[in-house]
């Protein structure tokens, strides 16, 4: 769990309700339900304009990666490259069509399968990093989405603000209502602003993160398979693998 998300949240959250209160402010009059309604309903539809169906669901789908990213720890996947090894080693490589059930992870079941199939080294790193770039095209498309959200929701916050301005002046015969109007109006202004750079672009580069690692872990697995796939000594397999995370 990536408690830091967790606690940036509450920080940037907390400062502006505590400023607020020691402002003098109230927290009722930030708190506006049509705001809302009108920045995150109209910021949502312009995403759905702009992107199609399979690439807004896929960034739902992403979300909680900013709370509960995917596992990226690169030492059990080396332990398991050099278990392959060490098998296809001494028993050769069809020895390993046994495992290809108790893989998990896709990308890594389908370098296993090139090398049981005994594909040429080249071979499985061109095909393995197609199969990486189309990964992660989709998945920063995903990230994408959030980004777009960060550019619309100020500007449709200020509509917000137009819009709650529009009624003021509809009411200018009775003046007691025009501070507290156009108080509520720029409320939609604080909205918009607030949740592009508080949420929705601090959102896309958290996902745009996880993308980068995910990609540079199976960057590191194409290495592994290809090495087995040459028949290289386990010991040199896992310095190489390791020197991917030196410090």
């Amino acid at each position: 769990m990536d408690f830091l998300t967790v606690a940036g949240l509450l920080v940037a959250f907390g400062g502006i309700f505590l400023g607020q209160l020691l402002e003098g402010g109230k927290l009722s009059s930030i708190l506006q339900l049509t705001a809302f309604i009108i920045v995150i309903g109209g910021t949502t539809g312009a995403v759905m304009v702009q992107y199609r169906l399979p690439v807004f669901v896929r960034s739902l789908k992403m979300l909680p990666w900013i709370i509960l990213p995917p596992k990226t720890d690169p030492q059990p996947v080396i332990q398991e490259l050099l278990e392959w090894s060490n098998t296809a080693r001494k028993n050769g490589l069809l020895a390993l069509e046994g495992l290809l059930e108790t893989v998990n992870d896709p990308f890594m079941r389908k370098g296993l399968q090139m090398l049981v199939d005994g594909s040429e080294p080249a071979k499985i790193r061109a095909t393995l990093e197609v199969d990486m770039d189309s990964r992660s095209e989709v998945e920063r498309q995903g990230a994408r989405v959030f980004e777009s959200a960060g550019g619309y929701s100020p500007t449709i916050g200020i509509l917000g603000a137009v819009l709650g301005l529009i009624h003021v002046m509809e009411n200018l015969a009775d003046p007691a209502k025009l501070g507290a109007g156009i108080a509520t109006a720029f409320v939609a202004t604080i909205y918009g602003v607030g949740s592009a750079n508080l949420l929705f672009l601090p959102i896309s580069n958290k996902l745009k993160g996880v993308v980068h690692q995910q990609n540079y872990l199976r960057e590191m697995i194409i290495e592994g398979l290809v090495s087995i796939a040459e028949g290289e000594n386990p010991k040199l397999i896992e310095g190489r693998l390791q020197s991917f995370y030196a410090e």
